[in-house]
């Protein structure tokens, strides 16, 4: 048998955040990676704008933001000068009252946010990870695996350009990280969990003088429509974008019983009806394009992680944050632990040594995040019951300690080390919680 020459050590599938994040730390090690994309840069993509510190921890481990803005407003400034929004924490609206809770200061994440459009923000990875030694090639639709010895995926098949050329790309490893379609992992017959969580978001861009520097993410807990006093399904958001700008969306969890039932981009309009009329969402003449959706795997809805020479990340393995819809993140994260583990299988012999080690990797997912998403997952049930919601609402949001607790278990910011009390009973409830 004639053997092939590979194109590359690493195929990663998906130039999004989770793929150029494992591109750019494959690539630092000195691993020959192709990274291949459907699409042309800059391209648009649905969600994502509003970034949590956990976020802007690996966009510092990728130096695509100077780590010094961590000490506060003279950094931020910098950052600002090279269009990122900064926030200070979140504004949580809801029970009749408005708290601003601002980010904890703690020794494994900055004390800081950004905001900045997925049109900049994954050209900006791309580029980090090209600088780095990956090797881009966009216009590739990858349609499924090239199979070896033992079903082993040894490459992928693709068409190539605006003629849709079949092409052929090997590599011993393959990255999956094709985001929530998961056209990759499903040709290998990996289908989601449906007894995972589950949520759709939409959002729209509108022109708002009023609120488009604001310095808080916001999160709306209750949405009525215009002169109503009844309670619209899901969670609202607004992220100021500094350029005039604002991102305003919502969401809803498939534990509410208006999911895969509603008008979506209707609820959306019906709530920004009641939204004050200086802020400009209710005339449509500041709206910037039209109302975008996508759906959000949470909790590790498509596993294995690894199997067969494949590996998956971010949302192609489900893995968006159940408590608050963050994506990005985790994508990223898992990207580099993916390269981590790539790069040491990689110097092994092809075979067991080297798949030991690759097991590593849903190993280490799991240690890290299952016992955290499994209590997401009961969140999720519990908050698509109105009822218990409401309650929630109305007794927890007049309580800014206990609401500090909340932001700090939602946006998964803790020190896992140390810490304060707040800290330590959360890391308890996800060490004691069944990993998914």
């Amino acid at each position: 048998m004639t053997a092939v020459e590979n194109d590359a050590d690493v195929i990663v599938v998906g130039a999004g955040p989770g793929g150029s994040a494992t591109a750019y730390h494959l690539a630092r090690h000195g691993v020959r990676v192709l990274l291949l994309e459907k699409t042309e840069f800059p391209r648009e993509k649905v969600c994502g704008d509003g970034l949590t510190p956990r976020a802007v921890r690996q966009l510092i481990r990728m130096g695509v933001v100077g780590g010094s803005a961590a000490t506060g407003d003279s950094a931020g400034a910098a950052a600002a000068e090279d269009g990122w929004q900064v926030n200070r924490g979140l504004r949580v609206i809801g029970g009749g009252v408005r708290l601003e809770l601002d980010w904890p200061d703690l020794a494994s994440f900055p004390n800081y946010g950004l905001v900045r459009t997925r049109l900049d923000f994954d050209d900006l990875l791309v580029q980090r990870a090209v600088a780095a030694g990956a090797k881009l090639r966009t216009s590739v639709n990858v349609l499924g695996p090239v199979l070896g010895v033992d079903d082993r995926v040894v490459g992928v098949q693709a068409e190539v350009g605006p003629d849709r050329e079949p092409a052929t790309f090997h590599a011993p490893l393959v990255v999956a990280a094709d985001g929530v379609s998961g056209r990759f992992p499903l040709a290998l017959g990996l289908a989601k969990r449906e007894d995972r969580p589950i949520g759709v978001a939409v959002r729209r861009y509108y022109r708002s003088p009023a609120k488009h520097d604001d310095d808080y993410l916001e999160s709306w807990l209750e949405l009525r429509a215009k002169g109503s006093d009844a309670l619209l399904p899901g969670y609202g958001w607004i992220f100021g974008l500094g350029d005039g700008r604002v991102n305003v969306g919502l969401g809803v969890l498939n534990s509410s019983s208006a999911f895969g039932k509603t008008n979506y981009r209707k609820l959306l309009t019906d709530w920004l009806a009641n939204t004050p009329e200086d802020w400009g969402m209710t005339d449509e003449s500041n709206a910037e394009g039209p109302i975008l959706g996508a759906a959000l795997p949470m909790g590790f809805n498509r596993v294995p992680h690894y199997t067969r020479g494949v590996l998956l990340v971010g949302d192609s393995g489900g893995m968006v944050n159940p408590f608050n819809g963050e994506g990005i993140a985790y994508a990223m994260e898992s990207g580099e632990m993916a390269a981590e583990v790539v790069v040491q299988a990689l110097a092994r012999p092809a075979g067991a040594e080297r798949e030991r080690a690759l097991m590593a990797y849903p190993q280490e997912l799991k240690a890290r995040f299952g016992g955290y998403y499994r209590l997401g997952g009961v969140f999720v049930k519990l908050i698509g019951r109105p009822e218990i919601m409401r309650m929630a609402t109305k007794h927890g949001m007049p309580h800014p300690m206990l609401m500090r607790f909340v932001l700090k278990l939602l946006a998964n910011l803790t020190d896992p080390r140390g810490g304060d009390a707040m800290d330590r009973v959360i890391n308890a409830m996800t060490k004691v919680a069944p990993a998914v």
